[in-house]
């Protein structure tokens, strides 16, 4: 039997900044609409995969809930035989949070959009609005723009003439860009937080140039009628001169320092994760292309602006420690401190214990390449099919059916002919909608996540339960036929929320209600009090 933590229980550890990881196990879309300010999302449907990345150490306290789905106590039975031994219920569930007084937040990465509004209300962060940013681009003003986001996200939409540089990269590239003090820099992202972090990050730097955030961001843009540039693939050069490199290193240095931020070496590193006490998480805060070129052992990639995005998803262990790099082993490379200085000391900021990790470079040998890889458990091995053996059961109408448990998303974009989609946490009831067959066989983008679900499926029928080889990927590799649509959903399509400033489509209304939600974050935060944060004055 598992046992509870009260909401005060949970309160009080995150008072005391004693190590949490406060789990909301339902999908992304229901926790959007609702939840505590440190609540995390890992959903039951993909808790084998995000595990053991998301929370490192076995004995964490963790405290898994729901709202009343039935599936919190199924994600602590499965974490416990994932290894994880002091996992406790949300008494009462979210209704037991609300009913004690607790805040509930919307949206997804509140603690740091939250902190983003924080920053604004107390350093007066400058911005200029969307109608203004046009006057000036329309006059060929001495201006440019950066656009703090994933480049993908830049790439979708972006302010005409704007230049991707992700957050963490403004500081060291911003004065290459803009070598003259009278350029005025003007930093955007889709919405708020990470222009507003952006800006004053320029600022905090001691960048002479004017600097201010675009209002709102691309939602502002649009909200005012202009018309955004799409496909866009401006980057800055991948070289830094050496005078800007210096003093970005400089200013960046004398940043962390004042938040507080600690200085190890190997060693202290070594010691703090052997410790069975407390979580140390070990980011990359470079781009994801040269983590994937080389990077130390045992750092898992984080970009430092989406680290500052979206803490909550990379670190969900509240009151854990941080240490951060921005090398691949050679103090030799371009802007070596500057991004992992300037990340470290926002989080510190957020109430983090952050440290940077100096010492000796790393062999080139010894480096790891390829990209970001999350840990994880054994893997179930169920019967597998190759994509020409389905579409031959397929093809014969032998009573085969197959179950897309991808993002739905993805299977509306392309799948199998014929398939289901569901989510795996609601396999039992999706069977209900699909019917009996004498043959399923479970699918996903890898089949990475379809052999985790073949375990669950074959606990409910006493068909054959298959797993597809490779997935969707090799079908389609395969030459295969895919077909597009939203028929055969056996579950509603609450997986992925809709966040209000992706895409080109969202409706106005949708994008103002974001706005003034924001706006209000403050508030909650006051009401709220779990929050630690604590910003550098000028």
């Amino acid at each position: 039997m598992t046992l509870n933590a009260t909401p005060a229980d949970v309160r009080a550890a995150l008072l005391a900044r004693r190590e949490i990881a406060l789990l909301d196990v339902r999908e992304e879309d229901p926790y959007a609409q609702a939840h505590p300010l440190w609540a995390a999302n890992l959903p039951l449907s993909k808790l084998e995969l995000e595990a053991y990345g998301r929370i490192p150490r076995r004995d964490t306290a963790i405290v898994v809930y729901d709202d009343g789905e039935g599936f919190a106590q199924r994600a602590a039975d499965r974490l416990r035989s994932l290894g994880y031994t002091d996992v406790r219920l949300l008494a009462g569930g979210l209704a037991g949070w609300r009913e004690a007084g607790g805040e509930l937040f919307r949206d997804v990465n509140v603690p740091s959009k939250s902190f983003g509004e924080l920053v604004e209300a107390e350093r007066h962060t400058p911005s200029l609005a969307a109608e203004e940013v046009k006057a000036l681009l329309d006059a060929k003003a001495d201006v440019v723009v950066l656009d703090a986001r994933r480049f993908d996200e830049y790439q979708t939409m972006s302010i005409p003439t704007a230049t991707s540089v992700p957050g963490a990269e403004l500081v060291l590239r911003a004065r290459a860009l803009a070598p003259d003090p009278a350029t005025r820099v003007i930093v955007n992202c889709a919405g708020r937080t990470r222009s507003i972090i952006g800006t004053q990050s320029l600022v905090n730097a001691g960048l002479p140039n004017p600097v201010a955030a675009l209002r709102n961001g691309t939602i502002g843009w649009k909200l005012a009628g202009l018309q955004l540039d799409h496909g866009q693939q401006r980057r800055p050069p991948a070289e830094v001169p050496a005078e800007v490199q210096a003093e970005a290193r400089r200013a960046a240095a004398g940043l962390a320092q004042r938040a507080g931020v600690l200085r190890i070496g190997q060693p202290q590193l070594d010691a703090w994760q052997a410790e069975s006490t407390r979580t140390t998480y070990a980011f990359d805060v470079r781009t994801p292309e040269e983590y994937a070129a080389g990077h130390r052992p045992g750092f898992r990639s984080a970009p430092g602006g989406q680290l500052v995005q979206e803490t909550d998803h990379h670190a969900p262990v509240r009151g854990a420690r941080i240490v951060l790099v921005d090398d691949g082993g050679d103090l030799a490379e371009a802007g070596r401190g500057v991004r992992a200085a300037m990340t470290a000391s926002w989080l510190a900021q957020m109430g983090w214990e952050v440290a940077l990790l100096e010492g000796e470079a790393v062999p080139l040998e010894a480096r790891v390449t390829g990209p970001d890889v999350p840990p994880l458990p054994p893997l179930p091995a169920p019967r597998t099919v190759a994509p020409a053996t389905l579409a031959d059961w397929l093809a014969s109408g032998d009573g085969t059916v197959v179950i897309d448990v991808t993002t739905s998303a993805n299977h509306v974009k392309r799948h199998i002919p014929g398939a289901w989609w569901t989510t795996r946490a609601v396999l039992a009831e999706a069977l209900g909608r699909i019917g009996p067959a004498r043959r399923y066989v479970l699918t996903c983008g890898s089949s990475l996540l379809a052999r985790f679900a073949a375990e669950d499926l074959q606990a409910l029928t006493d068909a054959e339960v298959w797993v597809l080889e490779g997935g969707n990927t090799a079908w389609v590799a395969a030459g295969l036929p895919t077909e597009p649509g939203e028929q055969r959903l056996a579950a509603p399509r609450i997986d992925r929320y809709r966040r209000p400033y992706e895409g080109t489509d969202a409706p106005a209304s949708a994008m103002q209600a974001y706005l003034d939600w924001e706006f209000g974050l403050v508030e909650q935060l006051g009401r709220d009090g779990t929050h630690h944060f604590r910003v550098l004055e000028a």
